[in-house]
């Protein structure tokens, strides 16, 4: 007898003797559905492969038409011109005050024949307003109040600060009395160069000129020896009060820098 694969039953002549509840002789028995159930899922996916390129050339087709269409509309529109404003019109007059204004002029002492206009007597100016110029009142106008102000505004109140300030960068720099040069003629007369013949050199010193003008914080940054910086820091110690710096119009504390030249006389 001639077996035909296609049917189901040589599954029953495999499995004859066997236990047909195993996995493989199920999947066996339902190999033909499987089949034909991927089979039409193969082909819906190779359909759907295919058409995709086709499906989105029509769309991008129908999205230029519109957008053409649209543009086409947009363009057609002509907008009316725009009105350029007028320039230099003149302010609208005023509404007239609901009283009389009369005009006072303010007496000065001129010549007979220089003047030109009297000031109102005073039954001119009873019950009227006083103005720099006469206008007629309109009794029917409608009494119009000024919108009340803020009123006077206090001076802002500038805090003490305590901050110190470098002289190159403050506002009002602070001074010796008369200058620079009383004050290297003060150091002139006070400092006593040490007995070293031929000592040449620079003695550099900064301080801190206070609100009050006194001298602090004395420090030597950099001297020739033999005592030079130590007599430098007593004749600033002994220095008068200078002029104060300025920062926003108060007076701030404020450090400087000064260089002292010292030479003696050679043997």
């Amino acid at each position: 007898m001639k077996l035909d694969l296609l049917n189901k039953q040589w599954l029953d002549i495999v499995f004859e003797g066997r236990n047909k509840s195993y996995g493989a002789y199920e999947l066996r028995k339902k190999n033909n559905n499987t089949s034909m159930v991927a089979f039409f899922i193969g082909a819906c996916v190779f359909a759907l492969a295919v058409a995709t390129p086709k499906i989105a050339e029509l769309i991008g087709n129908s999205g230029a038409d519109d957008s053409a269409n649209l543009d086409t509309k947009i363009t057609t529109v002509k907008m009316p011109p725009k009105e350029k404003p007028k320039e230099n019109l003149p302010p609208p007059p005023p509404p007239p005050p609901k009283v009389d204004q009369v005009k006072v002029v303010k007496p000065v002492v001129a010549k007979t024949e220089e003047i030109t206009e009297d000031p109102p007597k005073n039954k001119e100016v009873e019950n009227k307003k006083i103005g720099s110029e006469t206008i007629k009142g309109d009794p029917d106008a409608d009494l119009r109040l000024e919108p009340p102000g803020d009123g006077p505004k206090q001076a802002e109140v500038v805090e003490d600060t305590n901050e110190l300030f470098n002289s190159a960068g403050v506002e009002v720099k602070p001074e010796f009395p008369g200058g620079l040069p009383k004050f290297y003629n003060f150091i002139k007369n006070n400092y006593q160069a040490p007995d070293e013949p031929g000592l040449k050199g620079q003695v550099f010193v900064s301080f801190v000129v206070e609100k009050d003008g006194s001298l602090t914080d004395i420090k030597v940054l950099r001297d020739i020896g033999f005592g030079t910086g130590k007599e430098a820091m007593r004749v600033l110690n002994k220095c008068p009060k200078w002029t104060p710096a300025e920062q926003n119009g108060k007076k701030v504390r404020c450090s400087y820098q000064i260089p002292i030249k010292i030479e003696t006389p050679e043997e």
